[in-house]
């Protein structure tokens, strides 16, 4: 059964929203879109920021209304979800193999410009079959594993075959080299992500000789995530960018020491949450495990350094510190992982100030599939 949207109105006091929430600050959130835009435009780079993040169709058109030339996601659900939303231009970053995720993805073709990424001859196969009920072309990426030790061809001769099978199909276009490294995204310090980037580039720059040699253009090499996109930007190598989080800014990408080449982002999202019950020792809030996840750490509480998170049960928050919050009091923590604390949620609801903006449909919520 659908989750009702809030009772909220622009102009609302955000004391009327009902806790846990998720909540993004507009004044964070837009300096974060618009600094990322700026950033690709002096670049040269073309950006095609990461929807898993949001999975949220207003925030993808507001990117793409700043300039960038579409979004990613990882799954057809997700893409499905976001061109019903009005977005016209979808990669899904991802391998699909399973036929009838590939002919929802195909039927889609119609009404927004679809991308996909090929890692074997059987994802390609099932992808030409499905491609006869496409409408228009399918931009195809051959995805190069880099160092992420996931998705992609190990061997550049294999992605060079894959590249010729679509180059050679008349049902489908070849997109370029998709060439991300996740791993890089949270080491910690510059040097770090630097090296683990300059090995993918180089990578990608050999995969991209070996095209060359055999006639095929490519027309992009896509990759980044936003704790390395100032990485690819200025190897020589990558013409497009994928950062995500950058628009959220959860407690994890903070603990990264900072690239000094890079610009700063904000966080701008927060589960706002109440205090429920109280002790000489603690309050207890009313975020719990399902309210925000814990895969990359705990929260921090905004604005309260004083004060910390533990000891999480399913609808439970343990929070101590010197000076306690009152009963009732509400806090905005910051998650430890923004993208899964997002699919947790049916609503966003957009504040500014001390007033409710708006509401947001998390359009893709649960999207596994």
């Amino acid at each position: 059964m659908p989750v009702p949207r809030p009772d909220l109105n622009p102009g609302d006091p955000v004391s009327r929203i009902e806790t846990p929430a998720l909540i993004v600050d507009l004044d964070a959130f837009e300096a974060n879109l618009r600094t990322m835009a700026d950033y690709a435009a002096k670049a040269g780079m073309r950006l095609r920021p990461h929807a898993k993040t949001h999975k949220c169709a207003e925030i993808a058109k507001r990117q793409m209304a700043l300039g960038a030339v579409g979004v990613c996601c990882q799954k057809v659900g997700e893409a499905a979800a976001l061109v019903a939303g009005g977005v016209t231009d979808v990669l899904v970053s991802n391998e699909v193999i399973h036929p009838g995720k590939l002919a929802c993805l195909m039927s889609l073709t119609g009404r927004a410009r679809i991308g996909i990424c090929v890692d074997s001859d059987l994802g390609l196969d099932r992808l030409i079959a499905a491609a006869a009920e496409a409408v228009a072309p399918v931009d195809v990426y051959v995805e190069l594993e880099v160092g992420g030790h996931r998705c992609g061809v190990t061997d550049i001769a294999d992605g060079l075959a894959l590249a010729r099978r679509i180059a050679d199909s008349n049902r489908l276009r070849f997109g370029g080299i998709h060439a991300y490294r996740g791993s890089a995204q949270h080491l910690r310090t510059a040097d770090e992500r630097k090296a683990a980037i300059d090995e993918a580039a180089a990578r990608a720059a050999e995969f991209a000789a070996g095209l060359a040699r055999d006639g095929i253009e490519v027309p992009v090499v896509t990759g980044a995530g936003t704790g390395t996109f100032t990485n690819e930007a200025s190897s020589g190598v990558y013409n497009e960018i994928q950062p995500g989080s950058y628009v959220f800014m959860d407690r994890d990408y903070a603990d990264n020491v900072a690239d000094p080449a890079a610009p700063r982002f904000h966080h701008s999202l927060f589960v706002l949450t109440s205090v429920m019950s109280r002790r000489d020792a603690f309050a207890v809030i009313d975020a719990g495990l399902k309210a925000h996840s814990i895969d990359s750490g705990f929260p921090i509480v905004a604005d309260r350094p004083d004060l910390t998170f533990s000891e999480p049960s399913d609808e439970h928050g343990i929070i101590k510190g010197a000076a306690l919050p009152q009963l009732g009091e509400t806090l905005r923590l910051i998650p430890g992982h923004c993208d899964p604390t997002v699919n947790l949620y049916d609503w966003i609801v957009a504040v500014r100030g001390d007033k409710v903006a708006d509401v947001w449909a998390i359009d893709a919520r649960g999207a596994l599939t």
